[in-house]
């Protein structure tokens, strides 16, 4: 399917959610099937949380902000610790990481209330620039996985308190 396709498809099906999901492919790519089975009416509200805290963890990358970081995980989340080893990771070597986006080929809202939202993620990295003394490399782009997210309303916002593989435990097509 065409991105002009995917776009008028997912405008005319009314989710609204466009801007907040950031739903892009590259010509001549093919993504997993992007699969939508809640009609939630908290769904556009879930999907902004998400598109914010990436935004977050972004900005964070980018500064190399360890302290960001942290605040955008529940304490003892173990994406969190490996969030904050890899960023480690990174500075260690004198770099930073720049233009890290999210590309979402399917959000599943599993549940969502006031202070807990369970997504189903289809997603992968692009765009991410190492920035260092000496000069810019592009990262490889991600591979599509399938992805359990938790998130949990704190006093500071929104915290990631568990991501799991679900790529072999479900087909990503649609059912």
């Amino acid at each position: 399917m065409t991105l002009p396709r995917l776009l008028t498809a997912v405008l005319l099906a009314g989710l609204g959610c466009l801007l907040a999901v950031g739903v892009a492919w590259r010509p001549g790519e093919e993504p997993p099937a992007a699969v939508v089975r809640s009609a939630a009416p908290d769904r556009v509200a879930a999907l902004a949380v998400l598109a914010a805290w990436d935004r977050s963890r972004a900005e964070a990358w980018r500064s190399g902000d360890p302290a960001a970081l942290r605040r955008l995980y529940a304490a003892g989340s173990d994406a969190g610790h490996a969030d904050r080893a890899l960023l480690a990771s990174y500075a260690g070597r004198g770099l930073r990481v720049a233009g890290l986006r999210m590309q979402r080929a399917a959000v599943e809202v599993v549940a969502a209330d006031a202070d807990r939202i369970v997504l189903e993620v289809t997603d992968r990295v692009v765009g991410a620039t190492a920035v260092g003394p000496r000069g810019r490399v592009d990262l490889p782009r991600d591979g599509w996985s399938r992805r359990s997210v938790v998130l949990r309303a704190s006093g500071a916002g929104w915290r990631v308190v568990e991501v799991r593989d679900v790529s072999a435990a479900r087909s990503p097509g649609p059912t």
